[in-house]
Formats: structure tokens, C-alpha cells, sequence
């Protein structure tokens, strides 16, 4: 049997930590370190989870739900990657982190979708689910 939660967390570390670095090294050699720092601080949006009550809980999808992962500003981060460095690098990696979430999110919804029946972001999970899968 294929244990979901686990590969959940797999690709949502994976994710986060190595595939920036893939994404560094492929697009900045040059500058490969200096822009995978930057894209791994950019981590520091996850901030906003210390406002909500509370702090952490299973199965909640981050998108809509916290501010630095609200739909409004998701135009910004793309916005960012069209900048120099080091916007570039930090919009490149806002936009890979709220992706990033978002697939968390699909992971969850397919696992426990009844779970996530008050999340702010059903409409587009299930946008997502019906038009892609």
C-alpha cells in the first residue's frame, strides 16, 4: 500500500530544499550559492503561519489562508522574477514556494478533502482537480 502522507512529505520537503538548488544551479551557475540562499530565505514568508490560531495544524492548506500566501499577492511575486537580481531570485522563490504549498494542498485535499471542507482555497483545489486531473 502507498503511504500518502509520507510521500507528501517527501515532495514537499524535496520541494522546498533540493529543488531550488537544481534551480539555481541551472539558471544562475555563476551565481548558484548566492541565489539558493536567497531563494531558501525566501522561506521567511512562512512568518505569516505565526499569526494564525494556531500556530500549526494537520492538513491546513496555507494558500488563502495566511496573508503572505494570499491570491493578491501571488501577482507580486511573479512580478519580482522580472526584476534584476537579487529580485529576480526572491520572486523566483516566492512563486516556487506558494507552488510548492499548492501542491501540498492538492495532496491533501485528494487524501482528506473532508478535512479541508472550511479552507479558503477549495474553490481552487477544486478548479485544479476537475480542469488538470
Amino acid at each position: 500500500m502507498i503511504d500518502i502522507p509520507a510521500i507528501q512529505f517527501f515532495v514537499h520537503y524535496f520541494l522546498h530544499l533540493i529543488f531550488p538548488l537544481a534551480l539555481a544551479w541551472l539558471f544562475f551557475r555563476k551565481q548558484w550559492k548566492k541565489a539558493y540562499l536567497i531563494v531558501l530565505l525566501t522561506m521567511l514568508v512562512d512568518l505569516d503561519h505565526l499569526m494564525a490560531n494556531p500556530i500549526y495544524e494537520i492538513g491546513r492548506c496555507s494558500i488563502q489562508y495566511h496573508p503572505f500566501h494570499s491570491y493578491w499577492i501571488f501577482p507580486i511575486y511573479i512580478i519580482l522574477m522580472f526584476f534584476n537580481k537579487p529580485w529576480k531570485w526572491i520572486g523566483m522563490g516566492c512563486t516556487f514556494h506558494m507552488i510548492t504549498d499548492l501542491a501540498d494542498c492538492m495532496f491533501s485535499y485528494h487524501s482528506a478533502e473532508n478535512c479541508m471542507m472550511d479552507s479558503p482555497a477549495i474553490p481552487l483545489l477544486s478548479w485544479i482537480n476537475d480542469h488538470l486531473f
